[in-house]
């Protein structure tokens, strides 16, 4: 374990942009119903690696995808509202509530271009 000040700071940027998708940005429908579930699991991954030294990547964004699928899951059977989590609550809002076969695709494309980012930097 060790804390990476890029990272982290990539990860406080990405992390202001998703706030301004949820926030700002809300009226506009493929930003929020789409982008902003690309950009989750880049800040997911930037998060991991501002504490975390990951040797093999390609583990890292399989388990970030998985991670973001179980929850999709989660969201399926309406975990928050089982848990009683009300509506406009912060463990509500990073859980969610309504599943979507497109958020599991945009997490894929989040994940594959994490993984075009990573080929494209190492050469």
């Amino acid at each position: 374990m060790r804390f990476n000040l890029r990272f982290f700071l990539l990860t406080i940027i990405i992390l202001v942009i998703e706030i301004l998708i949820a926030t700002v940005l809300k009226d506009w429908v493929f930003v929020r119903a789409y982008l902003g579930d690309v950009i989750v699991v880049i800040l997911i991954y930037t998060f991991v690696l501002s504490f975390f030294t990951i040797q093999k990547k390609i583990k890292l964004i399989l388990g970030i995808f998985a991670f973001s699928v179980f929850i999709e899951i989660l969201q399926y059977f309406k975990t928050a509202e089982f848990l009683g989590f009300k509506k406009g609550e912060i463990a509500y809002i990073v859980l969610g509530n309504s599943f979507a076969w497109e958020d599991i695709l945009c997490y894929a494309v989040g994940c594959l271009f994490i993984w075009i980012c990573i080929k494209i930097g190492n050469k």
